[in-house]
């Protein structure tokens, strides 16, 4: 694998898990790029956050950190001030401002449908975690996967806390403020109606915004290619522009 280039640090959101990023990872391995995809806790916004940036910390050098759906809000948090993050890049993700929670942000233009098709669970911290009800998953998150392979993705999901959804960005400055910025998004997505996207990526200051006919909030899984495509571009901008990209 090239030492030349940055490593790359995926980060699921809610209701998956690290597998999401397998037909990345392979297209990036390709490439002969580093990639690993980290174990979001979903557990709290400044704990998520937290540990992504021990993880990028034991990588020791430069990274294009991508984020899909709530992991947009962890990479934003995770990033910020953080001089090993070379780029971001926002896959169905949030891009939230100061004080902006993922639960606020999916609200701001109309058109999600998660609401309707989550179960929740107490914690014994207290509080509740959600899930996709299985009958709902293919639909809701994943339209554009085969049936059997929605199923175990259904049955893998990672349940996220209530409080990791409502915690706004700790942050004063978030990341994308400061480091450069890419979009792959979905413009049949359920979970987040593409107009967010469209709001964030525009507010973001975008550096290329890759946007997919017809294809769900499982864009990582249903569209592999252009998520990778996003990736790369981001990867070969900061490599050929070095510290004047950011």
């Amino acid at each position: 694998m090239s030492e030349q280039r940055p490593a790359v640090v995926l980060v699921h959101g809610a209701f998956a898990e690290s597998a999401s990023w397998n037909g990345v990872i392979e297209r990036l391995r390709a490439e002969s790029l580093d990639a690993v995809a980290v174990a979001n806790p979903l557990r709290s916004l400044a704990g998520d956050a937290a540990y992504v940036r021990d993880v990028i910390t034991g990588i020791g050098r430069p990274v294009v950190l991508v984020g899909h759906s709530y992991g947009g809000m962890v990479i934003t948090e995770a990033a910020a001030g953080n001089d090993l993050v070379v780029a971001l890049v926002y896959v169905d993700a949030f891009a939230p401002e100061h004080g902006e929670s993922a639960l606020e942000l999916s609200g701001k233009f109309p058109g999600s449908t998660l609401g309707a098709a989550l179960a929740a669970y107490p914690v014994a911290t207290g509080g509740n975690e959600f899930v996709i009800r299985k009958d709902a998953f293919h639909h809701q998150f994943a339209a554009d996967v085969p049936a059997d392979q929605a199923a175990l993705m259904a049955a893998t999901q990672r349940p996220v806390t209530e409080a990791a959804l409502t915690d706004g960005l700790p942050t004063t400055t978030p990341a994308w403020k400061t480091i450069p910025s890419w979009f792959a998004i979905s413009d049949a997505d359920l979970n987040i109606p593409v107009a967010a996207h469209r709001y964030f990526a525009e507010r973001s200051g975008s550096r290329g915004t890759r946007e997919v006919p017809g294809a769900s909030h499982a864009l990582s899984v249903s569209q592999p290619g252009p998520v990778t495509t996003s990736i790369l571009e981001a990867v070969e901008a900061v490599s050929q522009e070095g510290p004047s990209a950011r």
